[in-house]
This record gives C-alpha cells, sequence and structure tokens, in this order.
C-alpha cells in the first residue's frame, strides 16, 4: 500500500487527516497491508487505485463489504488480477486502465495515471505530517512522480530541503531520516510520493 502527495500508513494518526483537512491518495499494490489501517486511509483518500494484483488484496480484505470500497481505477496489463476479481469490478463500473508497457512495473505505471489524475483535481501543495504515534521506522524519502518536483521544501527531516529540485539522475531524497520533532511538513509544485518504515 502506497500514498502518494505526502503520506504513507503513519500518516493515517495525523490530527488534521483525522479532520478531514489533507488530501491523500492511496495505491493498492499486490502486497499485504494492515486491515485497520486500510479503513481510515480509504476513508480519507480523494483518489483510490489498484495496481492489478493490488485489486485482488482489496476484494480479499474487504470481503462482505466490496460494494462500499470501488476503487477510482484499476490499472496494469491485467497478468495478477484474478478472473473474478476483474469481473467483479467490471460490473461495478469501475475504471480499467490496461498498461501494456513492460519497460515499467504495474506499481509506476499506475502512478503515471495517478499523476495526471492529481494534476486534473488539483491535490499539490503543503502537507504537514505528525510523525511522532510510534508506528514510525528510521527511514522516510520523497520520490518524484514521473516528472521532476521544481521546488521541494521540508522541515522535521534530518536532512531537509529548501526550493530544491527533486529529480531522478540528480536528486531524489530516498534515506532520510527524522530530526525528532515529530512533525514534517512537506511543500512542493508537484506530485510526490511519500515513504517510510512502519514498525512491525
Amino acid at each position: 500500500m502506497y500514498l502518494t502527495s505526502g503520506f504513507d500508513e503513519a500518516g493515517l494518526l495525523d490530527d488534521s487527516l483525522r479532520s478531514g483537512n489533507l488530501k491523500l491518495c492511496l495505491v493498492l499494490l499486490n502486497q499485504p497491508f494492515s486491515k485497520g489501517h486500510f479503513h481510515c486511509l480509504w476513508n480519507k483518500a480523494a483518489l483510490r487505485a489498484c495496481a492489478d494484483g493490488g485489486a485482488n488484496r482489496l476484494y480479499h480484505i474487504t470481503e462482505g463489504s466490496q460494494d462500499s470500497f470501488l476503487p477510482d481505477y484499476i490499472s496494469g496489463d491485467f497478468d495478477s488480477i484474478r478472473p473474478e476479481v476483474e469481473e467483479y469490478y467490471k460490473a461495478k463500473g469501475c475504471e480499467f486502465i490496461e498498461t501494456m508497457d513492460q519497460n515499467f512495473t504495474d506499481f509506476t505505471k499506475c502512478l503515471q495515471i495517478l499523476q495526471k489524475k492529481i494534476e486534473k483535481k488539483g491535490l499539490q501543495g503543503k502537507h504537514k505530517l505528525h510523525v511522532d504515534t510510534g508506528l514510525e521506522g528510521e527511514w522516510c524519502g520523497l520520490i518524484p512522480i514521473g516528472n521532476a518536483c521544481d521546488c521541494v521544501t521540508t522541515t522535521g527531516l534530518k536532512w531537509n530541503l529548501t526550493n530544491h529540485m527533486l529529480k531522478f539522475g540528480t536528486l531524489v531524497s530516498t534515506s532520510n531520516t527524522y530530526d525528532d520533532s515529530g512533525i514534517v511538513t512537506i511543500e512542493t509544485d508537484k506530485p510526490l510520493l511519500w515513504t517510510m518504515a512502519i514498525k512491525e
């Protein structure tokens, strides 16, 4: 499970997220995830997507109440989604976006689609994360989605950014950590993927 526009699982405990002030995007991958975290994140997400086999995970974890958890879209080459799951979500009118390019993973292709939808809905800007919940692991990172982020500023990290460009081939903040203040702020001009370790 991944979140864009600045959040991962621990972001669910952010006070402003609970109050509904934050907008996040939820991408479900074909990986196990916590049902408890899932329900909170799903309810707060402005966009919800499954990358191919992630639809199997969604279908399974919402067993008995699948009608209440329909993704905005499912993308991929559809070599992992089970036939009955594909049939169910198609019958419910979920958007299926076929991405056959084998040069990219289903996750990357899903993020590329998400970036376009994020821009269309205008979900960018400033974010505040409370990272003192006890769920956080040691590392965190900020990864540009698709294109470069021309201007990223952060506080609350050991290595903060001030109007920095994040771009593959130049700078990508994948191995950062926290400064123990308990709050991370992120200001960005383009969509970012916030990733972080979660304690077991």
